[in-house]
């Protein structure tokens, strides 16, 4: 019930019961109504922003949210056994296709590398599951690269074992000058004696001692790439290019058979032993290049002469004795 309140007359000199006005009490069941009204529409508020009270749309959402982890756990699986086998066609393809054909391999850092671009993958940031999108993203774009980068290495196997004859006739495989012809193997590939510095200092390639005219054979089919004495040291000499990364040099010819821009084959005569340029005696100093770096000659001998000749030249090649030129 509620309190009846009074006020003092002072003309009269007593009290009198305060009369609330019907509209007052009208206003402040409004002011209560509004005010109870607005309360709750802020608790309905706080609510739906905790983690308490959830809608049908939010759990709907969690749903689809949990279920794209799911798909992503199990996407991030599949790709650890694409990574597998793709690791082990790329382990076939450096190691028996390209070793076979004998092409250098594609480097490990090329195969994986990721993207350069910083924002790649900026639109995929800010959200409560960034970096399982990220990750499982970047994972899917190295792989995708590793198979675009094997898918071209199989088809260029594929072409060199479709021109796997031109290959092998382009290969550097016999000596360039007869056994029968030869005086001895003077020098090998590796550190020898400068005959004319006495300084120890690298040999790149091998030299052959015969006499003066002894025929030289170009190696492997090929195309002359120049036949004149303008380089320095090597006097008269003749430079084929093979393709397939191959190239040969024959220096201190007496004279040449051949001319730039012709074509020759295995066993062609494009010279003769001389003694021209920064040479000691009669002799063809040979080289082998590969890939634009010298390697040595003597592991593409095995075209003409026998293992027992290759173990007796072995032997001579791997003395460290003085050069020739």
């Amino acid at each position: 019930m509620a309190k009846v309140k009074y006020y003092y007359d002072s003309e009269n000199l007593a009290y009198r019961k305060i009369k609330t006005k019907k509209r007052w009490k009208f206003g402040f069941a409004a002011l209560f109504v509004v005010a109870s009204a607005l309360f709750g529409f802020i608790c309905f508020v706080v609510l739906l922003n905790t983690p308490y009270f959830k809608t049908p749309k939010d759990l709907i959402q969690a749903r689809e949210i949990e279920n794209l982890k799911l798909n992503y756990s199990f996407l991030n699986k599949k790709m650890d056994q694409l990574e597998h086998v793709v690791e082990a066609i790329e382990d076939r393809d450096n190691n028996l296709y390209r070793t076979y054909f004998n092409t250098a391999a594609i480097p490990e850092q090329d195969r994986k590398s990721g993207f350069k671009a910083t924002d790649r993958y900026a639109a995929l940031e800010g959200y409560n599951n960034t970096q399982l999108v990220l990750n499982t993203t970047k994972r899917m774009d190295v792989l995708s690269k590793q198979l675009a980068i094997q898918s071209k290495s199989l088809d260029y196997i594929l072409k060199l074992a479709q021109e796997k004859d031109k290959l092998l006739s382009a290969i550097p495989a016999i000596q360039p000058v007869k056994n029968e012809n030869l005086k001895r193997m003077a020098s090998g590939f590796g550190y020898r004696t400068d005959p004319f510095t006495k300084a120890r200092k690298m040999h790149e390639g091998m030299d052959f001692t015969a006499n003066t005219g002894t025929p030289i054979y170009a190696t492997g089919d090929g195309v002359v790439a120049r036949a004149d004495n303008t380089a320095s040291g090597y006097g008269n000499h003749v430079v084929i290019r093979h393709g397939y990364g191959y190239e040969t040099l024959y220096a201190h010819l007496s004279k040449y058979n051949c001319r730039a821009g012709k074509r020759v084959k295995r066993g062609d005569i494009i010279g003769y032993v001389g003694s021209t340029g920064r040479s000691e005696g009669p002799h063809l100093h040979y080289e082998v290049h590969k890939d634009g770096k010298v390697v040595n000659p003597l592991n593409f001998y095995y075209g003409n002469i026998s293992a027992v000749e290759y173990v007796a030249i072995s032997k001579l090649a791997n003395q460290e004795n003085q050069s020739l030129d």
